[in-house]
């Protein structure tokens, strides 16, 4: 790893001088090397600096994994434009509360999805340029102060000259945006420091080297794919194979074909992926080790023994990075790991006043060195501070320690059901559900009781040509977790809503609530035993 760069465009412009010709990335149907990137970086610096965008200002990139993406985070960063990754299945009102909330000026975005800031154009109070990625721009008319450009033909136009601005690592890179499934989404400002920080907690805890060649499926939008795969390649000085879509069929394949050493992995993509028909072959491939979150403890040694890897597991967040890691040679079933030496963590009462050893509460952070964090959400000083309550940074997390301080997560402080005076963690529950070897995948959540508090609502996808009577599922569940927590209700549906990192948008399931297919133990007489 090479010591002393701590800023996007530096360790590029470093590789680039270093091994010009040698491929860095290999998209889907393209590649990129180390100078052709570095040089259409500087391409887009010029371009930007052109349409008088200047350091400090903030510009939203709306594009699918490509070398469009990369190119246009690397011309940003060397100009000092603070970048607004976008995901790309945003519209509409949220497009448009991002696009004001940040103060953009300019959006680089994907030809497909130009209509949507068509629909919002009038509402967008601080942009200037439209750049479309893809398209020769028919039928868009210039209206007020907005004007669309063509990005290929600004690029084609722009010098590749390297922009002469003083980046330093604390300077603001990204504004990346929360989910917002409890209120409106905040702008989680990182400076290059604290992406940095990140990229070397990895390549700390996975040991990666020069061999190595990393496969990510997230898109660029998101902090695994930015920071955890391309930004950890640089340091490391390997390569990266990236796609647009996670494909649990083709899969281990393309990790054959291109030999793939680690891959990154969130959500449910190890559940989905050990459900998959075994093969004779599973554990003939190349893939050495995995790095992601959760790790489901009921298939973490079948998984690794199966397809013949080890697998790490951390626990973090866009404003802290990682902040505990469960290395695959010390792992723990069931935790997140230990803390890592730069963060200090405590387990919080709601009186704000720690937890003995062993009792949840929520998971409270501070950092041990300066700038390793998020610096602000972007506009809302309110937030800020509130999320600084007693000077420890609050993650909305609840969890416990161990006495060898593991940290054991239990679930989203939102997604724990209150049900008759106790606390169910959905994620427990998801747990055993997802083992019963019919079931494909479970999401869990609480729906309002008739009574007071919640109910136990379990949303359930069935593996292919399976079938499940509900009673069958309870008598599995029941004799697997506290009768408290086997849920009331069930419901079967085809798919669940996904974000583009592969996590249930569970606020989309609430918002559902109990439907006319949802099954109720309590109007059949199912009976728990106690």
């Amino acid at each position: 790893m090479y010591k002393g760069l701590e800023t996007f465009p530096a360790i590029v412009e470093y590789r680039a001088k270093q091994k010009p010709q040698e491929r860095f990335i290999q998209f889907e149907q393209e590649s990129l090397t180390y100078k052709q990137w570095n040089d259409n970086g500087n391409k887009v610096a010029n371009l930007a600096k052109n349409l008088g965008l200047a350091k400090g200002d903030t510009c939203a990139v709306m594009l699918p994994n490509g070398p469009a993406f990369l190119n246009t985070w690397l011309g940003l960063a060397k100009l000092g434009v603070v970048e607004v990754p976008i995901n790309t299945a945003f519209k509409g009102d949220l497009l448009s509360y991002i696009l004001n909330k940040a103060e953009c000026r300019a959006i680089v975005l994907s030809a497909e999805w130009a209509e949507r800031i068509s629909e919002v154009e009038e509402e967008l109070d601080y942009l200037e340029h439209i750049i479309v990625v893809g398209s020769s721009l028919k039928n868009k008319k210039n209206s007020g102060n907005v004007t669309w450009h063509f990005f290929e033909s600004l690029l084609n136009k722009a010098d590749s000259s390297p922009i002469e601005e003083d980046i330093q690592p604390d300077h603001p890179s990204v504004i990346l945006f929360t989910s917002g499934t409890t209120g409106p989404s905040k702008g989680v400002v990182l400076s290059h420091r604290a992406n940095f920080s990140v990229a070397k907690t990895a390549c700390g805890l996975m040991n990666y080297e020069e061999d190595d060649r990393l496969f990510t499926v997230f898109p660029l939008f998101h902090v695994n794919a930015r920071y955890t795969t391309v930004l950890v390649a640089l340091l490391v000085n390997c390569d990266v194979v990236m796609h647009n879509r996670f494909s649990a069929s083709r899969f281990w394949d393309i990790c054959r074909r291109e030999n793939i050493t680690a891959f990154n992995f969130m959500g449910s993509m190890l559940t989905i992926l050990m459900k998959q028909p075994e093969r004779s072959d599973d554990a003939d491939n190349p893939v050495k080790k995995a790095y992601g979150a959760p790790t489901p403890i009921e298939i973490y040694e079948d998984f690794q023994q199966r397809f013949g890897m080890e697998i790490s597991e951390v626990y973090g967040s866009t404003e802290l990075g990682t902040v505990a890691a469960n290395a695959a040679e010390t792992f723990r079933k069931g935790a997140c790991g230990q803390i890592v030496p730069i963060y200090d963590c405590e387990i919080h009462d709601d009186e704000g006043k720690p937890c003995p050893v062993g009792k949840s509460g929520e998971i409270v952070v501070r950092p041990k060195k300066p700038g390793i964090m998020f610096t602000e959400y972007y506009g809302n000083p309110v937030a800020t501070v509130n999320s600084w309550k007693d000077l420890w940074f609050h993650t909305g997390d609840t969890g416990r320690m161990d006495d060898d301080g593991y940290l054991y997560f239990i679930d989203r402080k939102k997604d724990v059901i209150r049900r008759k005076g106790e606390n169910i963690s959905s994620y427990e529950v998801e747990r055993v559900i997802n083992d019963h070897p019919k079931i494909y995948e479970s999401a869990v959540i609480g729906v309002p009781s008739e009574l007071s508090e919640e109910e136990v609502l379990a949303v359930i996808v069935l593996r292919e040509r399976e079938s499940l009577k509900y009673e069958e599922l309870l008598d599995f569940c029941q004799k697997r977790m506290a009768y408290f927590a086997v849920p009331r209700y069930i419901r079967y549906v085809d798919t669940f809503p996904r974000n583009t990192s592969q996590r249930i948008e569970k606020y989309k399931l609430r918002k559902e609530g109990i439907t006319e297919d949802t099954w109720d133990r309590e109007l059949v007489g199912y009976k728990l035993q106690r």
